[in-house]
């Protein structure tokens, strides 16, 4: 299993082997495009000298935000976001033992557990924990009872709906068909998922 989110090598490989680098860009994916998301982790990983949860969650905040705001930036918001990582790194830390595959492998959770516990992590609301519960099913492995109905509409089988689809250019291209339509239909009234 590989994943194929970000275009760059470095960074996909990184989000395939480490659990943690996947929900710090799940948690980066708002407010920017996807690969620019999930290519967080290798920079912060790059800058910080390490992707360790213990680690990111002590490092100093105001050091921390500055690796977020360099050239290339991490985000279009380093600062909130640079608090947010470190929040989400502290709650895997406290929580799930620093281990983040944890929340989704820890006495062999169902779809709907998963769920409520990336819901309770900072940063991750509905939508978002539903479509990592997706990425997590469709593409990491993760095969829990219930788990595409837990997800829906993520877990759909066949769809282009979120990064839980993203494995080619080609399919990128159709998830951001997607989000297009589904944006001109929210502004023209006609809602969207």
């Amino acid at each position: 299993m590989t994943l194929h989110i970000t275009g760059d090598d470095a960074a996909d490989a990184l989000l395939t082997e480490d659990p943690l680098a996947l929900l710090i860009g799940m948690l980066l994916d708002q407010q920017v495009a996807m690969e620019t998301a999930f290519a967080g982790p290798l920079k912060i990983s790059e800058r910080a000298g390490t992707l360790d949860a213990a680690a990111i969650a002590t490092f100093d905040a105001d050091a921390f935000a500055e690796l977020f705001k360099a050239t290339p930036a991490v985000h279009r918001f380093p600062g909130s976001m640079a608090g947010r990582v470190q929040e989400l790194c502290a709650t895997v830390d406290r929580e799930w033992g620093g281990q983040a595959a944890a929340i989704w492998t820890d006495g062999d959770p169902d779809g709907p557990t998963v769920l409520k516990r990336l819901k309770g992590l900072p940063g991750f609301g509905e939508q978002k924990a539903k479509i990592f519960l997706a990425l997590l099913g469709k593409q990491y492995g993760f095969t829990g009872d219930g788990w595409r109905e837990a997800s829906s509409p993520y877990g759909e089988d066949g769809s282009f709906r979120s990064v839980a689809d993203i494995v080619s250019p080609e399919s990128l291209t159709k998830v951001r068909e997607h989000k297009r339509a589904m944006k001109a239909a929210a502004k023209s009234g006609g809602g969207g998922v």
